[in-house]
């Protein structure tokens, strides 16, 4: 199987083949793998985590930085409308408009110290110019490109201010002088420069402030998109780093699991093949080294259940051929063909005959059970009666008991039942059974065998009124040989054999078989 996976993974080789090799090939315990792969996926959060506050922190400075902004345009707006606001009154003063008829009582022409209610209303006008250009009336420091329009505008404001009191003093002596009309034409010019400036102060202030706008947008979308992509990144890599440990640990393990169960069902011939260098190496050569083992031991069980049976059969061969000899001259003299013998000789000789016979029994269950263990057992199977087969058991104990004082009894349900079985071994379970229980029987006691059909399964009981058997010996007493021989006979007809028993009542052996041979 794992030639089949290599062969398969070499016609369909996954991208991430070579780092799951890598990784596995690496020389550090599962532990030290696990830690680092924490590890990286803890970079992966705090990247994450630090690029967020890296996003939060450029956010609230665009926030911050517009502020700023909004209150310089707000201000250079203001000194821009002072601004314009000087020019209306000098176009005023200038051109003696009937507009300022508003502001005073009179004609319509209007000279000389009329001009004086102007003059105040031009003063009042430029008196917040200068407070307002200093850091504490604009409410901000002026950045460096500013700066020199700032001072342009207090030098405008001083000059302004100068032509302003000139203008105002010859209008207080009356009249309108050749020398009031330059004042005038300074003002205007100082009053254009400071037009000028505070315009492009203005103007800037609110070309900035759009353009951080745009940029607060454009960083927004951009920000949105690095955090996605990282986010996403960070994501595929971890699944990456989670695949790639994951097999590199999953599979030789999966591999690993699979050897076992192969080693469990007796299959030794392969090896498992992990190329990890951690405690899965490990592992790996260890079950390798049992397998070996195993296969080592395996082999040595074999060759000594295949010396044991031959041995077995020669010593059955062996003996059997003195113990024939024994029955058969032990036959002949219970047919007395020499002479007849007395009582006692006679129940000499039929103790000779039934331990003769016994004897051929366990030999013949020696071989039985031999082939039993090497999985070549045979069943002769026929059709006979069970009753018959009982009969014959209890027949054949029947001396022994009576000397033992022990009562038999048979019952069957029904009355005739045909079984198919191999008859002979049959015979066999019946004969442990009762010599079992004969045995263990004291004398006054009773021994009942019965029989019944229940949906094509017999029950057969073998009970005594013996000492009984405790519960920690219950299972025990079939490790014995004939006991362990007659379960074996029982399991291969496709039953099953058990003890019930109360320690000082008695037990009750009983085996079922199919009525209609084993499936």
């Amino acid at each position: 199987m794992a030639d089949h996976e290599r062969s398969r993974g070499d016609a369909e080789p996954h991208p991430l083949s070579s780092v799951v090799r890598a990784v596995g090939g690496a020389p550090v315990k599962l532990r030290t793998k696990l830690l680092v792969a924490f590890a990286v996926i803890a970079a992966l959060l705090v990247v994450v985590a630090v690029l967020g506050l890296r996003v939060l922190g450029q956010s609230n400075a665009r926030v911050e930085t517009l502020g700023t902004l909004q209150l310089r345009a707000a201000a250079y707006q203001s000194l821009q409308s002072q601004a314009q606001q000087l020019r209306q009154l000098l176009a005023i003063r200038v051109g003696e408009a009937r507009g300022l008829n508003t502001y005073v009582s009179g004609g319509a022409t209007i000279r000389g110290r009329s001009w004086e209610l102007s003059d105040k209303l031009i003063t009042a006008a430029v008196s917040p110019l200068g407070p307002a250009t200093d850091p504490a009336g604009l409410g901000f420091t002026p950045p460096g490109e500013d700066r020199s329009s700032i001072d342009r505008i207090k030098r405008d404001d001083r000059a302004f201010s100068s032509a302003l009191g000139a203008i105002t003093a010859a209008d207080r002596a009356g009249g309108r002088s050749a020398q009031s009309q330059r004042l005038l034409t300074k003002a205007i010019d100082v009053d254009n420069d400071l037009s000028l400036v505070t315009d492009q102060l203005s103007t800037r202030a609110r070309a900035e402030t759009d353009r951080l706008i745009a940029q607060n947008r454009s960083s927004y979308a951009s920000s949105r998109d690095l955090f996605i992509g990282v986010g996403f990144a960070s994501i595929v890599l971890a699944a990456m780093l989670g695949f790639v440990l994951s097999a590199s640990l999953v599979g030789p393990i999966q591999r690993t699991e699979t050897r076992l169960a192969e080693i469990a069902e007796g299959d030794f011939t392969r090896r498992l093949e992990v190329a990890n260098r951690d405690e899965l190496g490990a592992l790996a050569a260890n079950v390798n080294q049992m397998n070996d083992e195993l296969r080592r031991l395996y082999e040595e069980l074999e060759s000594v259940s295949r010396h044991k049976s031959e041995f077995l059969a020669n010593v059955s061969h062996e003996l059997r051929t003195p113990l024939n000899a024994i029955i058969g001259f032990s036959e002949l003299l219970e047919l007395q063909a020499d002479g007849d013998l007395d009582d006692v000789q006679r129940g000499y000789v039929e103790d000779v005959l039934d331990a003769g016979r016994h004897l051929l029994s366990l030999i013949n269950d020696i071989l039985d059970l031999s082939k039993v263990e090497a999985g070549k057992m045979e069943l002769d199977l026929s059709e006979f009666s069970l009753r018959q087969a009982l009969e014959a058991g209890l027949t054949m104990h029947a001396d022994w008991a009576a000397r033992a004082g022990v009562t038999l009894g048979l019952a069957l349900d029904p009355d005739d039942i045909r079984i198919c079985a191999d008859e002979r071994k049959l015979r066999q379970v019946v004969f442990n059974l009762l010599s079992n229980a004969v045995k263990f029987t004291p004398p006054g006691g009773r021994i009942d065998v019965s029989a019944r059909v229940n949906d094509g399964v017999i029950e057969v009981g073998v009970i005594d009124t013996g000492e009984g058997i405790a519960d920690a010996d219950a299972e025990g007493i079939f490790e014995e040989f004939a006991s362990g021989a007659s379960r074996r006979f029982v399991e291969l007809h496709g039953g099953q054999l058990w003890a019930e028993s109360l320690p000082g009542e008695g037990s009750a052996f009983r085996f079922t078989m199919p009525v209609g041979g084993p499936a």
